[in-house]
Parts: C-alpha cells; sequence; structure tokens
C-alpha cells in the first residue's frame, strides 16, 4: 500500500474514533440531564408534599419546632386515661413546705396541679409557710387548670408569730394573683383539738376551750380585716378547720364554714363500714349544730381517707380496722360515690403519702394517700 493511502486509512480511523467519542459523551450527557431532571422532579415532589401536609395539619420542621416549645408549656401535658374528676376536692400539701428547709418548688408544684386536676377542682391548703399559697396560684396560673384552692393559716396557740408571717404571705399572694381560684381562707388546723390535748381536756365547750376560742377567734377576724384592706370585689370567706368532735360553738360563730376531719380509722370501724360510719357522724356532729347558729356556716369534711400500711405491726390495726390498699380502695369505691351523690362536701385525705409524717410520728401517720410519694 502506498504512503498516501496508509495516511488516508489513519485519517479515516481517526475520524470515526472521534465519531464514537462523540456519540459516548452524547449519551453520558443525556444520562445525566435525565438525572438532574428525575432529581428534581423527586425534590419538587417533596416540597409540594411537605407544603400540603402544613396547610392540612400534617408534621413538617416547623412542626417539630413548634411541638418542642409546646412541650415546655405546664398547660400542656398528657392526661392520664385511668384518671377521672370524681373527687369533690383533695387535701393537699406541696411537698417540703417545712419550715425551716423550704424544699418545695414551682416545678414540682406544676406536676401536682397537673395530676390534681385529673381528680378534682379543688384542693385545701394547711399552711401558708414556703411560699406554699404563691406556689399553687402560680401552678395554676400556668397549667390553666379548672381548680380553686382553699388557703391556709396554720395557728399555733402558744405564739402567734406563724400566724402573722402566714398572714402576710397569704396577703402578699392574693396582692400578686387576686382572688379568681381562692375559694376560702382557713385559719387554724386542729387549733382546738390541740390546745385541749394539751390541756388534758376534751370538752370543746368548757370554760378551757373558750380561752382557746378566744386566741383563735380574734386571728379569724384579724384575717377578715386584712382581707378587707384589700379593697377586693369578691367576698372571700373566712373559715376554721378542727377534728369533728372539737368545734367549739363560739368559734362556729365567728366563720363562714366550717372543715372537719372524720376518720372512720380512729373509730374502729371496717372499711366496709367507713362510709356510712362517715357520713353519719358529719351530719349528726358538725352539720346539724351549725344548721342551729344565725350564721349557719357551711360545713365541709376536710379530711377523710383510709391509711394504706403502718411503719410498724402494733398499729397496722385499730380494732376492725386494718391498714392496707384494699381497705382504701374499698373507701374509696363506696364513700366517693355515696357523697358526691348525696351532694356532701368533702376533701379526700390525701394526694399522697407524706413520708416525714412517719419520720415524725409513725405509725399510719404517713401512708394516707392514694399516690405514693413518687
Amino acid at each position: 500500500m502506498s504512503e498516501n493511502y496508509q495516511g488516508l486509512g489513519q485519517y479515516s480511523m481517526e475520524k470515526g474514533a472521534a465519531r464514537k467519542r462523540r456519540s459516548k459523551y452524547i449519551v453520558i450527557g443525556i444520562v445525566v440531564l435525565l438525572v438532574i431532571l428525575i432529581a428534581g422532579g423527586v425534590t419538587a415532589g417533596i416540597l409540594i408534599s411537605n407544603n400540603n401536609k402544613s396547610s392540612s395539619g400534617g408534621k413538617s420542621s416547623t412542626d417539630k419546632s413548634t411541638d418542642k416549645n409546646a412541650s415546655k408549656d405546664p398547660s400542656v401535658f398528657k392526661k392520664d386515661p385511668s384518671l377521672h374528676k370524681s373527687f369533690y376536692g383533695m387535701a393537699y400539701t406541696p411537698e417540703g413546705s417545712l419550715l425551716p428547709e423550704c424544699g418545695n418548688s414551682l416545678e414540682n408544684v406544676i406536676k401536682d396541679i397537673q395530676l390534681l386536676s385529673q381528680l378534682t377542682t379543688r384542693v385545701r391548703l394547711y399552711g401558708a409557710d414556703c411560699n406554699q399559697t404563691a406556689l399553687v396560684l402560680e401552678a395554676i396560673k400556668q397549667t390553666k387548670v379548672e381548680m380553686e384552692v382553699f388557703v391556709g393559716n396554720y395557728v399555733v396557740p402558744t405564739d402567734n408569730t406563724p400566724y402573722i408571717r402566714q398572714r402576710e404571705a397569704i396577703k402578699s399572694a392574693i396582692e400578686i394573683y387576686g382572688t379568681d381560684h381562692i375559694a376560702g381562707v382557713t385559719v387554724g388546723n386542729e387549733f382546738m383539738l390541740n390546745y385541749l390535748t394539751e390541756r388534758k381536756s376534751n370538752d370543746a365547750q368548757s370554760a378551757i376551750a373558750r380561752e382557746g376560742a378566744a386566741i383563735l377567734i380574734a386571728n379569724i377576724e384579724d384575717t377578715r380585716n386584712m382581707l378587707a384592706s384589700l379593697g377586693l370585689k369578691k367576698n372571700i370567706p373566712v373559715g376554721n378547720s378542727d377534728a369533728g368532735s372539737f368545734f367549739n360553738t363560739e368559734v362556729l360563730s365567728a366563720i363562714d364554714y366550717g372543715l372537719s376531719n372524720v376518720h372512720a380509722w380512729f373509730a374502729n370501724t371496717t372499711a366496709e363500714g367507713a362510709a356510712d360510719w362517715v357520713t353519719t357522724f358529719f351530719e349528726e356532729t358538725n352539720v346539724q349544730p351549725a344548721a342551729l347558729l344565725p350564721n349557719n356556716p357551711k360545713m365541709y369534711i376536710a379530711e377523710t381517707g383510709w391509711p394504706t400500711k403502718s411503719s410498724d405491726l402494733g398499729n397496722a390495726n385499730n380494732g376492725a380496722a386494718d391498714a392496707s390498699v384494699a381497705g382504701l380502695q374499698i373507701f374509696m369505691d363506696t364513700f366517693v360515690c355515696q357523697a358526691n351523690k348525696a351532694g356532701i362536701p368533702y376533701f379526700f385525705f390525701e394526694f399522697f403519702d407524706e413520708e416525714w409524717k412517719d419520720h415524725q410520728f409513725g405509725g399510719v401517720e404517713g401512708w394516707w394517700g392514694i399516690f405514693n410519694a413518687e
């Protein structure tokens, strides 16, 4: 073959190879373009899908952020389907509300109010130390639950300083939070019981009792004056709480309401017979005498319940009464239904076990809660 023909052949081969390379590049380009178009379509589909979900209430990244913020809102909390607003009211003291420690906290009170709001619309407090009145009102404000509070001032017979300290704490709480969620101010808890017991007496109408009543009535009137000084548009009732058989007539005549502690456990009854015993005692010992007075104070059962155990065997039984979870269940099943049907106002005793009472008093004292300490 001549040199010219060899060159022409070489040129034809290179031209063919170039043509093949261009075809290859075109194919690759088309594939890349298709990939880009497909990816773009998928992305657009995802964006449209997310937009549709957002507009129809679905979850987007923004919704997740909202959910995270909502979880920090105390008014947004998970309800327990096994709990119901079956109780008229509940006796409650925020954990850690004792001087001098004052270990209570708003965080814990909020958790308590969230749980309590699933059981009742009313709570009663026993005292005002450790800022517990303000903590409860703040918790109600933040959780936005339906709840009213009977705030308390725990009066000491031998020292008026605690009364004054708590009166000022209650006053301050009202000035901050108002009275929308306050149902009453209770002055004294088992004051007459303690006063008479220390003087070895059990007669609530005796001369000794009248001495104690005079101290208590002075504090009741002082509380009324404190409330009047605030210029409140709402009338706040002022009451007293005591053991059912220790209400003094003079004290009853000076209050708007009375809270009576009525415990069948201490009457040596069975759990099965406890509900009837409580309602009969309350009607005969508290409701009927109060109705005879000119002021006709409204009477509530301040405490009634059943202990679930005792810290020592010697106090595990009280006559026919046995401290047990089964006993508490029986009493709740009978008393709550009967009292609700009869329209008896009561505060079930109590929200949770209070271990400090067990440490201080032993026996059944710390084990009356429908929830344990945790």
